[in-house]
């Protein structure tokens, strides 16, 4: 299994953005140090549910401060961005980065209106835009003379400079929510990124994404190089004890639901409609589902359940709601000491 660091850094108070943006620079340092293979950022505007708000620029931050771990998105809002302007800065990042870029493309938050308001558009809009910009992004980084005419942009340009490091460009992963995405995306085959859902949930949609891929028409190597381009999501906290663990993650997640909950009430038009009744409580909201958290032994054989059931990586977040700096780096170090090795000569 490969493991990366989904940094989803909460920032509670607007004056504590610029510590909060230096301890999350600082966990990404450690997280590269102990042996994690990838850094995760992603993007969310106005409401401080991540401190770097902008993954492209906090990316050259990061290519900056490391050497060896990939610098992946999960995800661009791809509609806050236009696509020529995306190729352009993430060219540049691949480069800083001598080709470490991971291009996780989605359309972003799928509660937040307020987020697509602020840019002009609308959540419908953004969901439309998604393959268009994608077209054009590819377009930009690999063609000369381009010329685009389509429902969303229409422009030419003599050819991108600098082209990306890697050749053709760097890969893209798309984030998939339903299971009838993460489908069309095997039938299409790309590598995708999923969500936090339940250990049953991740059996059957990677046993269709497989499905999809082997009727796609790749080959078996491709089929398995698609596999290991794709990532699960989980929180992340290694600690002496079992109970120790329950107790921080809970007090954590508590913290990150509030946070986004009060940002949806106070921003959204109308704020939050109730749930339809019956509606399940999604499984990212259950500490049980979202997090891999105790022992180094406890969150051992949770990854090994995971790798059982044709999980390959996992975008881990070690700072759900908060938590200590002192705390996110000994659950680090002891996930880097005691937990990945076990997992790397499978």
């Amino acid at each position: 299994m490969r493991f990366g660091s989904f940094v989803f850094s909460i920032s509670a108070d607007q004056n504590a953005d610029h510590e909060v943006i230096g301890q999350t620079l600082r966990e990404i340092e450690i997280a590269e140090e102990v042996g994690f293979d990838a850094i995760w950022l992603t993007e969310h505007h106005f409401d401080g549910a991540v401190a770097y708000a902008d993954p492209v620029v906090f990316g050259a931050a990061v290519a900056a401060r490391t050497k060896r771990v990939l610098i992946g998105f999960a995800v661009v809002e791809m509609a806050l961005h236009h696509p020529v302007r995306l190729a352009v800065q993430t060219s540049l990042l691949d480069n800083l980065s001598n080709g470490r870029l991971i291009m996780g493309t989605g359309r972003g938050s799928a509660y937040n209106d307020y987020e697509y308001i602020g840019y002009g558009i609308t959540l419908e809009q953004g969901r439309e835009m998604l393959d268009e910009a994608e077209e054009l992004l590819v377009k930009a980084w690999t063609e000369d003379n381009v010329v685009h005419k389509g429902k969303f942009w229409d422009l030419s340009f003599p050819g991108l400079r600098p082209r990306p490091y890697q050749k053709p460009h760097p890969p893209i992963v798309r984030a998939c929510i339903s299971e009838e995405s993460m489908i069309a995306m095997g039938q299409a085959g790309r590598p995708v990124l999923i969500g936090v859902q339940t250990v049953d949930t991740l059996r059957h949609r990677f046993g269709r994404y497989k499905e999809a891929l082997e009727e796609s028409g790749l080959t078996e190597n491709q089929v398995e190089s698609t596999l290991d381009q794709s990532w699960a999501q989980r929180g992340l906290f290694v600690c002496d004890s079992d109970q120790e663990g329950l107790d921080i993650v809970e007090a954590g997640l508590d913290r990150y639901k509030a946070h986004l909950l009060d940002a949806r009430v106070r921003f959204n038009p109308g704020g939050v409609p109730p749930p339809a009744p019956g509606t399940p409580t999604p499984a990212g909201e259950i500490v049980e589902h979202a997090f891999l958290a105790g022992t180094p032994a406890t969150v051992a054989g949770k990854l090994e359940e995971l790798r059982d059931i044709g999980v390959r990586n996992m975008m881990l977040n070690p700072n759900v709601g908060q938590i200590a700096e002192d705390r996110v780096e000994k659950s680090l170090r002891l996930f880097g000491e005691q937990v990945m090795p076990k997992f790397r000569n499978d």
